[in-house]
């Protein structure tokens, strides 16, 4: 399948199924995009680094990997063999026949999407895969939307009793800095578009500044600061490639007072003015 079939935004029909190298996943590291459809992948061979939303992930071989609608990703490198399979839904076709939305999600976008599977998991995937590339590449005409719904909802339900076992194997191993690492960062997520100081969220989780500063710090080697910055810069540059939007509007959104201001905070961290990055 070519790069250009790959859909930077949506799915531009019900289902995609392919496997993809490092020509695809060039496509993926030229700027940020935000997903709307739900990809699931899993890596056959190599490595591959990704922000996915605000947290950076290494994938592996045997790795599983749940994009959920609503994501902003951006790939950083891979491997020379990096290879992957994946199914991508479209939002239409997820909204339409997904019968367990709200079970069959994870707990919030900052969670760790990957399951790390055995042998023995990962070569009944395969196998799924292989049989699922058959019956589509073979007779896609004759692959109903009612067969599509059901493996969709098989994937789903798959996908999420495996991320239910490991995050119940990993749960009694956080502490309380991994906990509110990661109410952090869900709340980074719903309001960075508002709340674009420390402050704020300290507020909202009741604890002071200083200690939310070194509990960030001290549970992901990053400033509290640093994390807020990154949701609005993805955001901003997802915006400022796949839109057309007018960059004033676009600093309204994200919570600029004004787009002087915008364009001062974006040339700060990137180097580059907005209309710059948009153009080039």
């Amino acid at each position: 399948m070519q790069s250009e079939n790959i859909p930077l935004i949506d799915c531009p029909i019900d289902y995609i199924f392919g496997e993809a190298s490092g020509n695809i996943l060039n496509e993926y590291g030229r700027f940020p995009c935000k997903i709307q459809c739900a990809v699931y992948a899993y890596m056959l061979k190599g490595t591959a680094r990704a922000t996915l939303n605000i947290t950076q992930y290494e994938f592996q071989e045997n790795d599983l990997i749940y994009v959920q609608p609503g994501s902003f990703f951006l790939v950083h490198g891979f491997s020379e063999d990096a290879r992957l399979v994946y199914i991508v839904f479209s939002s239409s076709f997820v909204e339409k026949n997904s019968y367990g939305a709200r079970r069959f999600s994870l707990p919030s976008q900052s969670y760790n999407p990957i399951v790390r599977l055995n042998q023995e998991q990962a070569e009944v995937v395969t196998l799924f895969s292989s049989l699922l590339e058959k019956a589509i590449n073979c007779t896609p005409s004759m692959v109903s939307v009612d067969r599509m719904v059901h493996v969709f909802n098989l994937i789903q339900q798959t996908y999420f009793e495996l991320f239910a076992s490991m995050d119940k194997r990993h749960s009694h191993l956080q502490d309380r800095k991994t906990e509110i690492y990661q109410e952090y960062s869900d709340l980074v997520l719903r309001h960075y578009h508002e709340w674009h100081h420390v402050a704020s969220y300290a507020d909202a989780l009741c604890i002071t500044v200083p200690h939310l500063c070194s509990t960030i710090k001290a549970a992901s080697g990053r400033t509290a600061g640093d994390i807020i910055v990154d949701a609005i810069l993805m955001d901003a540059k997802a915006q400022l490639k796949i839109t057309t939007v007018p960059i004033k509007e676009i600093a309204n959104v994200l919570g600029f007072e004004n787009v002087a201001f915008f364009n001062r905070f974006f040339k700060t961290h990137v180097g580059v003015t907005p209309k710059y990055y948009r153009n080039n």
